[in-house]
């Protein structure tokens, strides 16, 4: 009995220990919920925004804008001026190619493969930690049966719940439990690589020394003189084999420069015809108006002018770089009848510098097709009607020159030098004539010191023969020596006959007209007191062969029958005519242009006193017309201007009109038809007496 109750006690004991544990944690719990309770309201005012003072305040469509940024893959950081050493060159290069990778983060694996031994060792290992934890745990549940009582307890059902912890099917139970960790299950392999590199190869070479004299020799004066006379000899000898023939040394030069020229250019001649052809595109459909109006406009309103007509305006071709200059010359191309020639200068005699060489194409207004830079002022040109890539100009410094479109360089092939015979005055006309008997190309020129000289082009030089010598007195072109030197007359223009080869007339500064031959230079065939003052041009028509115009400072037009020693026509535009020419598809049609800014046209046929169009066609009133010229297909003509502009204008039909035709008549074509308009006309107006030669 007492043993009972001794162990009774015991457990009962034991058991409000339990309770009073349970009772505690339920207390602390009721603690802790009142202080979550107190603190809720310091929480909830420390989780409030708060801005800083120097923030921005932005709007709420600016809070909503997206701000796109694009990532590369390309480092900030890396170094881009890393040299090193290359040992086949042996010297320092830098490295084009730059690591871009950044390294962030690195972490050596520990993985082994499955099928190795070091992972077996492993497995072993882990299989005897396994059994060694497996009989710890045996051991130790076996001591705490030992320890638990094997007699009944009254409240068994608290004990039961006490010792739910214990058992070793509970949660913790399992928990404590370590997991195995399983192995790697990949195969993988590292491999590595290495090229050889090749190995470097040294070469050299030497040359034998140059054999060595040695030489000494005592002189006077007299053999160094005698040394310098023989090489000056000798340098004469050789500048006439020289001249026509480059020397070895400058071809190489030459073929090395062509070929550097091409390596650097070669981007550029790949693309260049197809940019050039892309530019007249672009610029066509830019102005296609104007190239509509060019092809298919014509002004209907001509039928109520009364025979009246007008110009309508067209391209204007403008070069940047010369503004400053004026317009000299024009000439279009007989071949290519879009393309003219502009020669640029100045008639300001007291301010001459640079002039220009530029080619215009109708197809491209924007640019010129050729631009060649001169160092002296260009004051005519003419272009070969046959050979349309040699152009012949005339320069105020008194040389002439001819370029070629087809060679590459800035420069003329040819061009006169004081030993070859060039001029002492600005050269005013050129013009090109039929090849000699020997093939070779030659024009003439005619300049203010008084000479028209012949050029032939020889080889690589021009050879120059002087045609005739101009005299006020108009006797003799050349004079003895000894004998007073006659008074020189001053050449301004001239152009020579459509028909009659060796017949031509020449303008002068005083303001007459001589007509003379190549063949007979001693004196002149006839002289015109055409004007009073300097001829600005003179031309022949194209299809009359008797009949020639001239203009002049003085405001006049005066037209001639070169048989008769007054003239046929005279109009006055009551402002100094610049230039004046013959239309090419009409005997009795003429256009010429006056400083006052207006172009005249006139049609012998319809009017005989008035022009049926003056138009004025130049935006400023200071601005004077310089030169006009006629397209030889196309109803146009081009004006230039001193301000460096050349503007294009269409005829409209009346000032283009043929004669209509009657019913069941055919109108006869050719240039009989207009050898007889103009034949009609000069049979009203020559006297009776005289006679037609």
């Amino acid at each position: 009995m007492p043993n009972n109750n001794v162990r009774r006690s015991s457990v009962l004991q034991r058991v409000p220990g339990a309770k009073s544990t349970k009772a505690s944690s339920k207390k602390k719990d009721e603690v802790d919920c009142v202080d979550v309770g107190d603190t809720w309201d310091e929480w909830s005012h420390g989780r409030a925004l708060i801005k800083p003072p120097d923030q921005l305040e932005l709007s709420d469509a600016e809070l909503k804008e997206e701000i796109t940024r694009i990532l590369t893959a390309n480092n900030p950081h890396a170094p881009q001026n890393i040299f090193r050493y290359n040992f086949k060159e042996r010297s320092y290069k830098s490295t084009s190619v730059v690591d871009q990778m950044a390294v962030l983060f690195v972490l050596e694996g520990n993985l082994v493969h499955q099928d190795s031994e070091e992972a077996r060792r492993l497995k072993a290992k882990e299989i005897l930690t396994e059994e060694t934890l497996t009989d710890e745990n045996g051991m130790e549940q076996d001591e705490e049966k030992s320890e638990t009582p094997a007699t009944p307890i009254e409240d068994g059902g608290e004990v039961e719940e006490a010792g739910e912890d214990d058992r070793p099917d509970s949660v913790a139970s399992k928990m404590d439990k370590r997991e195995t960790k399983i192995t790697n299950q990949f195969n993988f392999s590292e491999r590595a690589s290495q090229t050889l590199n090749n190995p470097l190869w040294e070469r050299s070479c030497q040359t034998e020394p140059p054999p060595r004299s040695s030489f000494s020799a005592t002189t006077n004066q007299w053999e160094i003189y005698d040394a310098y006379v023989e090489e000056l000899q000798k340098l004469e000898k050789n500048k006439d084999k020289q001249k026509g023939i480059l020397s070895k040394k400058d071809i190489d030069k030459s073929k090395k420069k062509t070929m550097l020229m091409e390596t650097q250019n070669d981007d550029i001649t790949r693309i260049g015809k197809a940019s050039k052809i892309f530019e007249r595109m672009v610029n066509q459909n830019t102005f296609d108006g104007i190239a509509q109006d060019f092809k298919y406009f014509e002004d209907a309103s001509d039928e109520f002018r009364d025979q009246e007509g007008t110009l309508l305006p067209l391209w204007k071709f403008q070069y940047d770089k010369a503004k400053r200059l004026s317009v000299t010359a024009l000439c279009w191309n007989k071949k290519y009848q879009d393309l003219f020639a502009v020669g640029m200068g100045s008639y300001d005699f007291c301010k001459q510098g640079c002039g220009m060489l530029i080619f215009y194409s109708l197809k491209n207004s924007a640019f010129p097709e050729y631009i060649y830079n001169t160092s002296s002022s260009i004051l005519c040109l003419d272009i070969h009607e046959e050979h349309s890539h040699l152009v012949a100009v005339g320069f105020y410094d008194g040389c002439v020159a001819v370029y070629n479109l087809k060679e590459k360089g800035m420069e003329p092939v040819y061009k006169s030098t004081a030993k070859t015979g060039k001029h002492t005055d600005p050269v005013w006309q050129v013009l090109w004539q039929k090849d000699d008997m020997d093939n070779n190309h030659n024009f003439y020129s005619v300049s203010s010191d008084g000479r028209v000289v012949s050029w032939t082009l020889v080889k690589n030089e021009l050879v120059f023969t002087d045609i005739i010598r101009l005299s006020l007195n108009g006797e003799f072109s050349e004079w003895p020596e000894g004998a007073d030197q006659p008074s020189i007359a001053c050449g301004t223009s001239f152009d020579f006959h459509r028909q009659i080869d060796f017949l031509f007339v020449v303008g002068t500064e005083e303001g007459k007209i001589y007509k003379c031959s190549k063949t007979y230079s001693s004196q002149f065939l006839e002289t015109y007191d055409a004007h009073s003052m300097a001829v600005d041009a003179v031309k022949w028509n194209h299809f009359h062969p008797k009949v020639f115009i001239s203009c002049s400072s003085d405001w006049t037009i005066k037209i001639w029958d070169h048989t008769i020693n007054t003239p046929i026509f005279t109009f006055d535009l009551n402002a100094a005519v610049a230039d004046v020419a013959w239309s090419p598809y009409s005997s009795t049609v003429f256009a010429a242009v006056t400083t006052d800014g207006t172009v005249n046209v006139f049609d012998l046929n319809v009017n005989k006193y008035e022009a049926i169009c003056q138009q004025t066609v130049v935006a400023k009133k200071k601005t004077k017309l310089t030169h006009i010229e006629f397209n030889p297909i196309y109803p146009i003509i081009i004006v230039g201007d001193d301000r460096g502009y050349v503007a294009s204008f269409k005829l409209s039909p009346n000032l283009r009109k043929k004669p209509k035709a009657k019913k069941g008549q055919e109108l006869p074509k050719g240039p009989e038809v207009e050898v007889s308009k103009m034949e009609k006309l000069l049979s009203l107006l020559r006297e009776p007496e005289r006679s037609v030669v």
